[in-house]
């Protein structure tokens, strides 16, 4: 494949598994389409699907794929930790590969006419696709979630790019975009303290302070017993993994609270992989050429 997109779609659906391969099936056995990656967490009752390929493969398997979960998910029966307004909540666009970030605002606006069309779904464009400033940040376009979409549709400032301005019944509204890389990052911490993780969480985040491309939000984790603080690095380059690992260490230690561990969601850029261990073992002059494997790689 010359030409190589990346799309990240979120589907609120994490915890029926027979709607989960659904949605995902879409994806398998498709020309020009690799399934990177699928993962879903119960707690957030949500699920991220990481593919690539060509840009029109990749396209027309996410219009298919938005139109499964619009069938079978029903947001007036859906609970979760993570904000959502949609079945298909966020659907990003990003240029991997040959693919200019012109190239991929276009692939979304395609994608938002077709599926508010096709499937009568209100289209809201994000970030780099933001039909105005106040737009760009997802948080602001999702805020008051599928439960406060009627209301906020009557707004002039918030009718959808496309579609009706009224929400899908079951499946809200979707939020489409093209974008840099971003890293879905997470850290557990050692107390079932919600209020701990929410501290944590605004003191982190740059709304209100903190790092300058880290938005963050405090989580419980019901089936583990514990909170997490869970994260977007929307710039990795700038705002490090290392550096968000370390401030959120830094900020449990007043509430006597210790780190249980991390996640990832989806995948990660080698560059911040190579970032955070140049960090963590002080090598010098390092950079992902010094990998063995990314060497033997095309």
């Amino acid at each position: 494949m010359n030409k190589i997109i990346e799309s990240v779609p979120n589907f609120s659906e994490g915890r029926d598994l027979e709607k989960i391969e659904k949605i995902v099936d879409v994806f398998r056995a498709k020309e020009n389409v690799k399934l990177l990656n699928y993962s879903n967490d119960r707690d957030h009752n949500r699920m991220v699907v990481t593919v690539i390929g060509e840009p029109n493969a990749v396209k027309n398997a996410i219009i298919e794929a938005i139109g499964v979960a619009v069938s079978i998910i029903d947001l007036t029966k859906h609970t979760g930790e993570h904000p959502r307004m949609g079945a298909v909540d966020v659907v990003p666009f990003i240029p991997i590969r040959n693919v200019s970030m012109e190239e991929a605002i276009e692939i979304s606006k395609e994608v938002g006419i077709t599926v508010a069309e096709k499937y009568s779904l209100p289209v809201y464009l994000y970030e780099k696709s933001a039909s105005a400033p106040h737009r760009e940040n997802l948080a602001d376009v999702r805020k008051g979630e599928f439960e406060g979409l009627t209301d906020k549709m009557k707004s002039e400032e918030w009718k959808p790019d496309f579609g009706n301005d009224t929400p899908h019944p079951n499946a809200g509204a979707v939020a489409i975009g093209a974008r840099i890389p971003l890293v879905a990052y997470n850290i557990n911490l050692n107390t079932d303290k919600l209020e701990i993780a929410k501290a944590i969480a605004k003191k982190i985040r740059f709304s209100n302070g903190g790092l300058r491309y880290c938005k963050a939000m405090g989580v419980e984790l019901k089936e583990q017993g514990i909170v997490q603080v869970s994260m977007n690095i929307t710039d990795y380059t700038q705002t490090s993994i290392y550096r968000v690992f370390e401030l959120v260490k830094i900020e449990a230690q007043r509430y006597g609270v210790t780190i249980a561990g991390s996640e990832l969601i989806g995948l990660i850029p080698m560059d911040a992989v190579v970032d955070t261990a140049s960090y963590y073992l002080g090598l010098e002059n390092f950079t992902a050429n010094r990998i063995l494997e990314m060497n033997f790689m095309e």
